[in-house]
């Protein structure tokens, strides 16, 4: 009765959901209403960085719950919360990109942080990559690089251009006239596409000579996946404004961007209210957010992530994976044929392993388990996965 009621009153967005019926989820499983339990390689899509209802979160949950939920709109009170969760990350983070905005989603960073980039730079034009994915809000969707998935809502922002990620000739199309420049510093839609041959410096430099702020999102790639808390950490470059969501708040709906505070300081005046948000900085949702952090770094996950990762790639080894995109615990297998991926899709999960799509490279499955996978689990699931592909032979 759930799934029927599930496809007859809830929304969808596909015409074809998988529609298994949750039950719970603990640890790397989730079991679904029949009692079948499915070692999970996706982790909610990159939001369940310390898997499902890690302690320390349901602790820092149940523990703001006996104290204050919602009081006021972000911004007017000091709730101890957000604050200590903005300061955590002000720590963790260069000096430029001390100041914290808390939104309630990846997408809705997107939004402040194109809005704090015209505000500060008094320019109109936004450039983003071809094949990106920010988000699904009017701004976020006029900033995504696939025009067939938005020719059904124009019109959008004007003024936006796209250049082709690493291309090292696009770069001089940021001019005078760009207010920002906004990639992900790990293309996620597009395959796990990593930035080569100092990409993000040249475009960093670029941005730099004409004035134009470098926005980096890092709503997939962040909080610790690819074994640093930020990827451009790896790239020896610091974005003007961070863009970061879905695993901050493990498990909880959370964004924010962070900016240095002469930057942030445009949201606040002439005229204040640059940017309001009801929700954002909700205190139960900040301090499952500040736990997930906490965990992360005294559990030391982010120095087992490169060792993970090889593991990874050292199992999944077969003719019909062309190769592994991607970096730390974000993964995607190309294989031969789009079929392929679909058929392998589906019935890992009928084997209990939950893999998953990519947007744009349909060749692709996602591999983005929690921070927290195990040896033992990696090397179940991989069997399961080359297991499969063996019988498609």
């Amino acid at each position: 009765m759930l799934k029927e009621n599930f496809l007859k009153y809830q929304a969808k967005t596909t015409p074809t959901p998988m529609g298994m019926e949750v039950k719970r989820a603990k640890g790397n499983y989730i079991t679904d209403s029949s009692g079948k339990k499915y070692l999970d390689f996706v982790a909610g899509v990159s939001a369940c960085s310390l898997g499902h209802r890690h302690p320390a979160v349901v602790r820092a949950i149940k523990s703001q719950l006996n104290k204050y939920l919602h009081v006021m709109v972000y911004g007017e009170y000091a709730q101890a919360p957000a604050v200590n969760l903005c300061k955590f990350l002000a720590e963790k983070l260069p000096p430029s990109l001390s100041v914290t905005y808390l939104t309630n989603s990846g997408t809705e960073a997107i939004e402040g942080a194109i809005k704090l980039a015209k505000r500060a730079t008094g320019r109109k034009e936004l450039i983003g990559a071809k094949n990106s994915y920010h988000g699904s809000t009017q701004g976020a969707l006029s900033l995504l690089g696939v025009e067939t998935q938005k020719k059904g809502y124009l019109p959008l922002l004007p003024n936006v251009n796209f250049i082709e990620f690493n291309s090292e000739s696009d770069i001089e199309k940021i001019t005078a006239k760009t207010a920002a420049v906004i990639l992900e510093t790990i293309q996620g839609g597009a395959g796990f596409i990593l930035p080569e041959m100092n990409y993000l410096k040249r475009v960093k430099k670029r941005c730099e000579d004409v004035g134009a702020l470098l926005i980096l999102d890092e709503i997939q790639p962040g909080i610790g996946r690819t074994g640093k808390l930020f990827a451009f950490e790896h790239y020896n470059i610091v974005p003007d404004i961070l863009v970061i969501g879905k695993g901050l708040g493990g498990g909880m709906p959370i964004g924010a961007f962070c900016a240095s505070e002469k930057l942030m300081r445009h949201l606040s005046e002439n005229p204040s209210l640059g940017h309001i948000t009801t929700f954002g900085g909700n205190p139960v949702i900040a301090a499952a957010a500040l736990a997930t952090l906490e965990t992360i770094y005294k559990k030391q996950l982010m120095a087992k992530i490169n060792e993970k990762e090889s593991l990874f790639r050292s199992l999944l080894v077969h003719p019909k994976i062309k190769k592994i995109n991607g970096r730390g615990l974000m993964l995607a297998p190309i294989l031969e044929s789009e079929e392929l991926a679909s058929a392998l899709v589906h019935k890992a999960t009928e084997r209990g392993l939950i893999l998953f799509f990519l947007l744009w490279e349909k060749k692709a499955i996602r591999i983005s388990p929690s921070l927290t996978i195990t040896e033992k689990e990696i090397r179940k699931g991989c069997r399961i996965l080359i297991d499969i592909l063996e019988e498609c032979s």
